[in-house]
């Protein structure tokens, strides 16, 4: 097996952004906490994959469309959701109200990690991941097959940790910015948007 093969798979899969990219990133913006706490709910997720692989349910959710749709819904409306909340607040204030808003509000450490968390579980594209891309990596011989795909999720739930620190780091860099109102107002769209469209997406994919 060619672990750098594997190790370069999973981080272009992580750093390309997605769902759980953009939570975590928005998530640091608010603070050190709400940031890691996001990272965390996102590899608890993942860890919940892995366990669905090692159990081979995730192979079982890949080969029945009925079950990925019903997940593949549920995670675009979610992320519908998330992007709404992010999108309707910038659009209802009246410019004084504005001005006199604070620079963002106190972000839950709570909610941070659950909203990654239900990000992450609900997105297909982790389950046909492990369905899919991660068996490519397995090799028969007197390793069980369940063992090797445990140690392979472990791998690709630490690779994680890493590439999430950087992103966390990057949103705390940023939130310098959004102290502007402009800027925050520019942002909270922007990424409403961008979680939205992933939504949107998701809804009008095709198994």
């Amino acid at each position: 097996m060619s672990w750098w093969a594997f190790v370069g798979v999973v981080m272009v899969a992580y750093l390309v952004p997605g769902p759980d990219f953009l939570v975590i990133l928005r998530s640091a913006t608010r603070g050190v906490r709400p940031g890691v706490a996001a990272a965390l709910g996102a590899q608890a997720g993942l860890c919940l994959h892995v366990a669905l692989a090692v159990a081979g349910l995730s192979v079982v959710l890949a080969r029945h469309p009925d079950l990925l749709t019903t997940v593949r819904v549920l995670g675009g409306l979610y992320l519908l959701y998330l992007g709404g909340r992010l999108v309707l607040p910038t659009l209802r204030r009246a410019p004084e109200q504005q001005r006199r808003a604070p620079a963002d509000p106190p972000a839950s450490v709570r909610s941070s990690f659950v909203q990654a968390l239900a990000t992450n579980v609900l997105n297909p594209k982790a389950v046909l991941f492990f369905a899919a891309v991660l068996p490519q990596f397995v090799s028969a011989g007197d390793v069980p097959v369940w063992t090797q795909v445990a140690v392979l999720g472990a791998v690709d739930v630490l690779l994680g940790l890493v590439a999430w620190t950087v992103v966390v780091l990057l949103g705390l860099r940023l939130a310098a910015l959004l102290r502007r109102e402009r800027v925050r107002r520019a942002w909270d769209r922007t990424t409403g948007l961008a979680l939205g469209g992933l939504g949107a997406g998701l809804l009008v994919a095709h198994d």
